[in-house]
């Protein structure tokens, strides 16, 4: 359908003006250092859940300097919980890359914004319009859901088509007076009034022209074409302890999940295996050979689900009494001084309250 701009953008700002009151620490930000962390935070996070950590990075590291000078791993803590750590290695490389070519002053032009690593058209699109007032629309999935439930469009809004279409009824919607104003509008109004659940249609402002509304079909639309199907894995993970308090960890390689991060000595099954039968396996002999140890605890089944796989383990805890020679590449650390690691968020539920199922005192 043909939507008339004066119509929605007019209504929408009109939205933001008297009733959007949504409160975040970043809106009305100029600073693209900022805007940029912000951004990069909320990629595949809520907003309930990176508030906390925007307020840490920028705390930490106030500029962008500061970010771009701190060591790896010490970013990687500050980032500890959020996932999806390649955002976290795209932040430290993108940051290095402006203080080394441009100063540590952020580009101001939507082009060489882009092509930074880790930013996408939408990111490069909110500093852009945040920032610079520079007129580039904003599409993500709340503006996605927005513009489909509106125009009653069904093309699937992760198609190739589909993203095409509504990225340009999105460029044509926006307020090019006032491009930061309008991206904030559109995105606020699909999270808090035309929510994925439980829309609020009946006191929507642009509902009397809301295709979906009027025809029914608010449940139905937005469509995604693509079905999701998870990855199961099963890790298994030994606290070995030596006499004097130390324990083994390791950073985890490239090409997989956690990858920078670190592990305790660890090991992945393609199905569930009964912890007895881990103890007498080939791993534990390959780890352990005939040295004498103590199986203090065995934890709980601890899970976590990612967007495409779906992890789920347990916990040992094993005390030598003499250090191992078979760990080549793990370090030994001091078990007090295991927060001063970045660990995957399943390892750090266990590390935080590891409380154990069975006790084998």
């Amino acid at each position: 359908m043909t939507v008339k701009k004066g119509d929605f953008t007019n209504l929408l700002l009109k939205w933001h003006k008297k009733e959007n009151f949504r409160a975040m620490p970043w809106k009305g930000e100029k600073n693209p250092y900022r805007i940029w962390l912000s951004e990069v935070i909320l990629q595949q996070t809520r907003v309930e859940q990176g508030w906390a950590y925007y307020e840490k990075f920028i705390t930490t590291f106030p500029t962008i300097e500061d970010l771009a000078r701190a060591p790896d791993q010490k970013v990687f803590k500050c980032w500890e919980g959020l996932g999806y750590y390649s955002r976290c290695r795209n932040l430290i490389a993108t940051a290095r890359k402006i203080a080394d070519d441009y100063g540590g002053k952020f580009p101001a032009d939507y082009e060489t914004i882009l092509a930074l690593k880790g930013i996408g058209p939408y990111t490069a699109a909110a500093i852009a319009s945040f920032a610079f007032n520079l007129p580039h629309a904003v599409v993500d999935g709340n503006v996605l859901r927005v513009l489909s439930r509106y125009t009653g469009d069904a093309t699937p809004i992760d198609s190739t088509a589909g993203k095409k279409k509504y990225t340009a009824l999105a460029g044509q919607l926006l307020d090019k007076e006032q491009p930061g104003t309008y991206n904030q509008a559109i995105m606020d109004f699909g999270a808090m009034i035309c929510r994925p659940q439980n829309p609020l249609c009946t006191t929507c402002i642009q509902r009397d022209r809301c295709q979906a509304y009027g025809s029914e079909r608010v449940g139905e639309l937005p469509i995604k074409e693509k079905v999701l199907h998870k990855k199961r894995r099963w890790f298994y993970y030994f606290m070995v302890e030596t006499p004097d308090g130390q324990v083994y960890i390791r950073r985890r390689e490239k090409g997989d999940i956690w990858a920078d991060l670190f592990e305790l000595v660890g090991w992945e099954s393609k199905e569930p295996v009964y912890p007895e039968d881990i103890l007498k396996g080939d791993l534990a002999a390959r780890v352990f050979g005939t040295q004498s140890l103590t199986v203090r605890y065995i934890s709980k089944v601890y899970r976590q689900e990612l967007t495409h796989q779906s992890i789920q383990g347990q916990f040992f805890t094993i005390h030598l009494k003499k250090p191992l020679t078979s760990l080549k590449d793990y370090l030994l650390v001091d078990k007090k001084k295991l927060s001063d690691y970045p660990f995957p968020k399943f390892i750090n539920a266990w590390l935080l309250d590891p409380t154990p199922a069975q006790s084998l005192f």
